[in-house]
């Protein structure tokens, strides 16, 4: 059997819409989302099945045309919660047009991001709701409607948006259900990562979304009977594709409370699938070793797995200890965004819970492949899914190229910005993604890195910074690192800037004098240059204990470091 094979029966989406009467005519009482309700210090929890979810949308957009909010543009800025979910899926299912908006960005980023993207209206939460009364009140956007998510907010809200469409409804009104899609139109519009001053807005068609979600049905391994645990941030394609795929399947969702509490939340719901970024994915394990390790267990894992790796079902139950302290139903991770700890990888899949790693970007709505439920490799990221074409454009000599993609789920293009389309497509229509990457002899697709990143020596030596990285990241006192040329002359000197782990410092150098941290750190480094061909070796190093800037996807904002690190030399 080939590897890239579709395993499971697939859908073929046309829209949002047809995502989501689909899973409600299948299963109608399912639980779809899991809210939890804090009065004081009574929590109570709230389960509402697709069929209350479909009536929400069906209220709430029938409200909004009331409003006059007919094909405008609504912008949606908050913490994740059901609310912005509702209204992101209400304002596709009236064919109005979504611009998820970052809520980790300045007063002026999100200012000027609303009048990049024309927003008629914005939909907002208690966290932003003073941000937007300043933006408001300097009335320097188009923005004309301003509905709070909460209801105790001065602000229009959408629960009274939600009573006034549903007495709509019981009079007659039909007119927001019987709307039909344009699922080939710009539905959606998302800024790529970037300050408001340079990031690009990408078009996204509802085509593009469903069909995206209708090709990871063709090789993934999810279930009705799933809970997902919504952490990536919504405004991200990953992070609001995430959450509709799982719906798709009829699987329920709940919110995290924050960083601090998932290992609560993932036991208080009973998450089975978990979506997230390496650095978050890596944390969860490494707590999970610190742990083994406290316990004196160490050895006796190391020798279960490569038992249990010959007897793979006795996996869960040899392991349940561990898993218990994931909350005991983790069975699913899927790890985007960036390149995964191969060890990690490895950990997981070894103690039972399957981890599969893909690779998307917005630009493709944003899953453009991953590993599939039976064929996984370390530090690849799968195959194309299916529908969607890829090829290596530029090889060197080692088969590195940049990764060009073609398919359904390709943005239509870039929002008024047609010199970056042209930079961005080649002629015959590929999707050129910025990314550098090889395939092997089994199809394995595998990211070399960022073409910006990568740093060209004098000698033309080239060095792809996330895989020097990856090896320095494993070091126990390295939280993060960046790798980056430090010019010289006319050559580059090999660089790395790395923030130390203050508690593992604290924890096995209790009596540290901290200006020692720089000397152990180099002889640890030292240690992986030995490892690794002289034009690699790394030549200057730079700790701090602060973190890095950083997206709202954990990812490093490398070109503020180097400018920041310039400006002190």
């Amino acid at each position: 059997m080939k590897k890239d094979e579709y395993f499971f029966e697939y859908p073929d989406f046309n829209n949002v819409k047809d995502i989501v009467y689909d899973v409600v005519k299948k299963y109608p009482n399912n639980t779809a989302f899991i809210l939890k309700n804090k009065i004081g210090k009574d929590i109570n929890y709230e389960y509402k099945t697709f069929t209350d979810f479909l009536k929400d949308i069906n209220n709430l957009g029938t409200g909004l045309y009331e409003l006059g909010l007919k094909d405008k543009r609504i912008a949606i800025i908050g913490k994740n919660r059901y609310e912005w979910v509702l209204s992101f899926t209400t304002i596709l299912l009236g064919n109005m047009v979504v611009i998820p908006l970052d809520k980790g960005l300045t007063e002026i980023e999100i200012e000027n991001s609303i009048k990049k993207s024309k927003a008629d209206v914005i939909i907002f939460d208690d966290s932003t709701e003073e941000t937007i009364t300043n933006i408001k009140n300097k009335s320097n956007t188009s923005v004309k409607e301003f509905i709070s998510m909460n209801k105790t907010s001065e602000y229009k809200n959408i629960y009274e948006i939600l009573e006034n469409g549903k007495a709509l409804r019981e009079n007659g009104n039909k007119q927001f259900e019987e709307t039909e899609i344009d699922s080939e139109k710009a539905s959606e519009l998302c800024f790529t990562s970037g300050t408001s001053a340079n990031s690009k807005i990408v078009m996204l068609s509802q085509r593009n979304i469903a069909f995206d979600i209708s090709a990871m049905h063709a090789t993934e391994d999810f279930r009705k009977t799933d809970v997902n645990l919504a952490f990536l941030p919504l405004h991200h394609t990953f992070g609001s594709t995430g959450v509709l795929y799982l719906l798709s399947y009829g699987a329920a969702t709940a919110f995290p409370d924050g960083l601090r509490y998932i290992s609560q939340n993932l036991k208080e719901y009973g998450v089975s699938v978990f979506i997230g970024v390496p650095l978050l994915v890596e944390s969860m394990y490494k707590k999970l070793e610190k742990e083994v390790e406290k316990q004196g267990k160490t050895k006796i894992i190391k020798v279960a797995r490569k038992v249990t790796n010959l007897l793979p079902f006795t996996k869960r139950k040899v392991f349940k200890p561990i898993i218990d302290q994931l909350g005991g139903k983790l069975r699913l991770i899927i790890s985007g965004a960036a390149g995964l700890d191969k060890d990690v990888w490895k950990g997981f899949n070894e103690l039972g819970i399957k981890i599969i790693q893909g690779y998307g970007l917005t630009e493709a709505a944003p899953v453009v492949a991953a590993e599939n439920a039976k064929y996984g490799k370390k530090g690849s990221i799968g195959f194309p899914m299916k529908g969607i074409q890829v090829k290596i454009i530029d090889k060197n000599e080692y088969g590195i190229g940049e990764l060009a993609v073609k398919g359904d789920n390709v943005m239509l293009g870039y929002y008024e910005d047609e010199e970056a389309n042209k930079n961005t497509f080649t002629e015959d229509g590929w999707l050129l993604t910025g990314d550098l990457a090889y395939i092997d002899k089994e199809g394995f697709i595998f990211i070399a890195g960022r073409k910006k990143n990568v740093i060209v020596l004098k000698n033309g030596k080239n060095i792809y910074p996330e895989e020097i990285e990856t090896l320095v990241n494993k070091i126990p006192l390295v939280k993060e690192s960046m790798v980056f040329g430090l010019p010289k002359a006319d050559d580059m000197v090999l660089s790395i800037k790395v923030q130390y782990d203050i508690e593992y410092v604290k924890e096995k150098y209790p009596n540290l004098d901290f200006s020692k941290i720089d000397l152990i750190l180099w002889e640890k480094i030292k240690e992986i240059n030995k490892t690794l061909p002289t034009y690699k070796y790394i030549k200057n190093l730079i700790t701090t204990k602060d973190e890095f800037i950083k997206t709202t996807t954990a990812k490093i904002k490398r070109y503020e470091e180097i400018k920041k690190l310039q400006q002190r030399v």
